[in-house]
């Protein structure tokens, strides 16, 4: 997990103010200011490696001087940051977003120049310790139980080249795939590590990635066929009941991810019984209610997920591979028109209130 870095911690400093000139009136440069701005291919790892220090200070405003009554600004620190970055005072508080290219957020701000209003002595910058928090932009996340296939479906939809094993967690970071179209059209799918039962409570790497599915416009979770069991010491969990207890970690960790629209990958269709086994999970996913009188309590969503598409497919044969990827694009475009339609019915209100 040391080679993805989702998480750290810089000090910032704006820089102090120049000297001004009391003879002559004169007014000390500015400090210059810390900014993190928003770039693509840089990510948290290349800036610790960078900058071990993680310490980043601005330059000092210039003098006042007879040649120059105005002393200029001080250099200002520019930090390139990777999309999806959550800034944080030390308490834990939000104070700045960075999503797309090219944003901008003042982390630092320099001090005043001596002038008249300080008896010409400059000001110092601000300074504090910030968390640089990420939180992975994708399309899609897959979400699913260790070794439900995760990885094997990302090499197969996309140019990614995850580690893939026939061991629980091969998938120990997150990994980013690209969907490509005969039309040019791309999807980014994000690849979590698997989740466990009490990863909302942030058992196994739990919070450490439930995160990154924040971000994500759509879920695809990934299920097994034949059902789940992480060893021996712990219990054995049919395919229906898989789905109910990753609905109930999203909805634990955070309500609002039960709410993004999900499809449903069945995978591992060429095992034995399969067939079998998926007419079963079709049943139960058609009335839910009519079966959830039949387990614990404890692994019960309050809202159960509905799902746009449910896809049978072996990542092994390739079954289903390109349907999926069909069903992805689908949902995708549903949802950017919708998103287009919402925005343009808001713009169409702001008109009719302002005349």
């Amino acid at each position: 997990y040391s080679n993805f870095v989702d998480n750290l911690r810089v000090y910032v400093r704006g820089g102090t103010g120049g000297m001004g000139y009391p003879n002559l009136g004169g007014e000390g440069g500015r400090g210059g200011d810390v900014w993190f701005v928003a770039r693509e291919r840089t990510t948290l790892k290349s800036i610790r490696e960078k900058y071990p220090h993680k310490r980043f200070i601005a330059g000092t405003g210039a003098n006042s001087s007879v040649k120059a009554l105005k002393g200029e600004k001080g250099k200002d620190c520019e930090v390139h940051v990777p999309l999806g970055i959550s800034v944080l005072d030390d308490d834990g508080k939000q104070i700045g977003e960075l999503n797309a290219a090219g944003e901008k957020f003042l982390a630092a701000r320099g001090g005043l120049g001596g002038s008249l209003a300080t008896n010409f002595l400059p000001c110092k910058g601000q300074r504090r310790t910030v968390h640089l928090d990420l939180k992975l932009i994708a399309d899609v996340g897959l979400v699913g139980f260790p070794n439900a296939g995760k990885s094997s479906l990302l090499s197969k939809i996309s140019h990614a080249k995850p580690e893939i094993a026939n061991y629980a967690f091969t998938t120990i970071q997150p990994e980013l795939g690209k969907v490509m179209y005969a039309d040019y059209k791309q999807i980014s799918v994000a690849d979590l590590p698997g989740l466990i039962e009490g990863a909302h409570a942030n058992k196994g790497m739990g919070h450490k990635f439930l995160k990154h599915i924040e971000r994500t416009k759509q879920l695809l979770l990934v299920v097994d066929i034949s059902g789940f069991q992480l060893s021996t010491k712990t219990q054995f969990r049919t395919a229906f009941e898989t789905i109910l207890l990753l609905t109930k970690e999203l909805e634990l960790y955070k309500e609002e991810l039960v709410t993004k629209p999900a499809l449903l990958a069945i995978n591992k269709m060429d095992l034995p019984c399969a067939k079998d086994n998926l007419d079963q999970l079709m049943t139960q996913l058609e009335n839910p209610q009519d079966f959830l009188h039949l387990l614990e309590e404890e692994i019960i969503p309050a809202n159960t997920l509905e799902f746009r598409e449910v896809i049978p497919i072996s990542t092994y044969t390739g079954e289903g591979i390109e349907e999926l990827k069909t069903c992805l694009r689908k949902s995708i475009d549903e949802q950017a028109e919708q998103m287009n339609e919402e925005y343009r019915k808001k713009k169409l209100l702001l008109l009719q209130t302002s005349k």
